[in-house]
């Protein structure tokens, strides 16, 4: 972080200060304070970081951002919503930056398309990315705060649970092109239906030029015939043939996706390290943002070759003559189907998926426990178990379609356990729920008995 004045800061957050000097840190975590670092206290479900404030001061914060008069003196900027206020300030830092930025923001698959997005830009530009999950209303702006000097673009990702979040988020990232990977079911329940999902997307437009361009799913039913008022519109996809860039004659084996991608003016053929339909699609976005900035397609796919899963994305691990697929960071319809597709096109002795609930799904529960049965089945998964009560509906739907082997628990001990004793050498494995779920634990488990063997 480059420093910046407390007095401008005080400005940017709409309030006032006879702080002299500078800063080059911010701190939400009272517990990770730098020497001359911003603290700012946020208020939360569990903590409230005003109760903190004078223990931030005595660890060598320089001044501290409050809703309230904490007895500070001059080391408090007093605003009315630090959450806001720390949008705000990061907003008037990004804007210190004259470098391309790119705003990500979708129901499925915005981490892969960040993370391939930066991997095409980092192919011309030392370019920042939001780290692990850092991508919600304290996320971004600490991401934004890490820009500095060596910096020649950055990526940020944008999610969001309800209305008004990527709005006030986008303010500050100012993206100078926006990627909307698609419109599914994630967060229904705050948001009542597709519709307004889509509503909710739409907003990365607000904290951008009018102009500016816009990258976006061409075979979503909603995006394609979304209204995107002056801004340029570029298509991706692999079904829609008015898209400008589409992917042709793909091949798959259990870890690569092969296929061609065709756009304006030529076709390059590219070789994926990762399975799965659905991360063609965020290649195709990353390419055609590239573009953009000057990187030409050649160049982002070559990049490609090199991409890299993160966390429990689709990480694929062998053991013991066993492949599983970490695939449990977070779980909607849409990302189970195309879980389930990668492992239903693998050539394993045995198909085998662990499913769990999936949350913040509202009155549409129900039914997308249902759609997770339907999958399995669809995808010849030789054995489905599920963990959660709500997973139960997955089970109970793919047993009426034919899967004869599900298996149903509630206990992790238990599931691990019954698990580990069936698995042989040459069996796949899928682990995915939702990030409440905390299924990696089950996985971890049966990694642990599996090696033990």
């Amino acid at each position: 972080m480059i420093p910046v004045s407390f007095k401008d800061a005080a400005k940017a957050v709409n309030s006032v200060t006879t702080l002299e000097g500078t800063f080059d840190n911010v701190c939400t975590d009272s517990r990770k304070i730098i020497p001359g670092c911003l603290f700012i206290a946020i208020s939360g479900e569990k903590f409230d970081g005003h109760s903190f404030v004078n223990k931030a001061v005595e660890d060598g914060a320089a001044a501290v951002l409050v809703e309230r008069d904490c007895g500070l003196g001059d080391k408090q900027i007093i605003v009315e919503n630090t959450r806001l206020a720390l949008l705000d300030l990061a907003g008037y830092y990004r804007s210190l930056f004259n470098i391309p930025v790119i705003g990500i923001t979708g129901s499925v698959g915005k981490t892969t398309t960040k993370e391939m997005t930066w991997t095409v830009m980092s192919a011309k530009y030392n370019t920042l990315k939001n780290e692990g999950n850092l991508n919600n209303e304290i996320g971004v702006p600490i991401t934004l705060f890490r820009l500095d000097k060596c910096h020649e673009a950055a990526v940020i990702e944008m999610g969001m649970s309800g209305f008004g979040e990527i709005s006030r988020m986008t303010r500050a990232v100012k993206p100078d092109l926006a990627i909307i990977s698609n419109i599914g079911v994630s967060h229904i329940e705050n948001l009542g239906s597709r519709e307004g999902i889509l509503k909710a997307k739409m907003e990365i437009l607000e904290g951008m030029a009018p102009d500016a361009p816009v990258v976006i799913n061409g075979d979503d039913d909603m995006l394609s015939k979304a209204d995107f008022g002056t801004h340029k519109v570029t298509y991706y996809g692999l079904t829609n043939t008015d898209c400008a860039y589409r992917a042709q004659d793909i091949t798959s084996t259990d870890d690569e996706t092969a296929f061609a991608c065709s756009f304006n003016g030529g076709s390059v053929r590219v070789c994926l390290p990762i399975a799965g339909r659905h991360n063609i699609y965020n290649s195709l976005a990353a390419t055609a943002a590239g573009k953009f900035f000057g990187i030409d397609e050649a160049t982002s796919l070559e990049a490609l070759k090199d991409y890299k899963t993160t966390g429990f994305r689709q990480n694929v691990v062998k053991k013991q003559g066993i492949t599983f697929i970490e695939d449990c960071y977070n779980a909607s319809p849409d990302s189970q189907a195309a879980a389930m597709s990668v492992l239903g096109s693998m050539s394993a002795a045995r198909k085998i998926a662990v499913v769990g609930d999936m949350l913040e799904l509202g009155d549409y529960s129900e039914t997308a426990h249902k759609l997770v049965g339907e999958y399995a089945a669809k995808n010849n998964i030789d054995i489905l178990y599920t963990y959660g009560e709500r997973a139960k509906l997955s089970g109970e739907r793919a047993k009426e379609l034919g899967v004869k082997d599900v298996r149903s628990f509630t206990d992790k001990p238990q599931l691990s356990a019954d698990l580990s004793a069936l698995l042989k050498e040459g069996d796949a494995v899928l682990f995915k729920a939702s990030r409440g779920m905390k299924l990696e634990e089950i996985m971890y488990s049966v990694y642990d008995i599996v090696e033990k063997k």
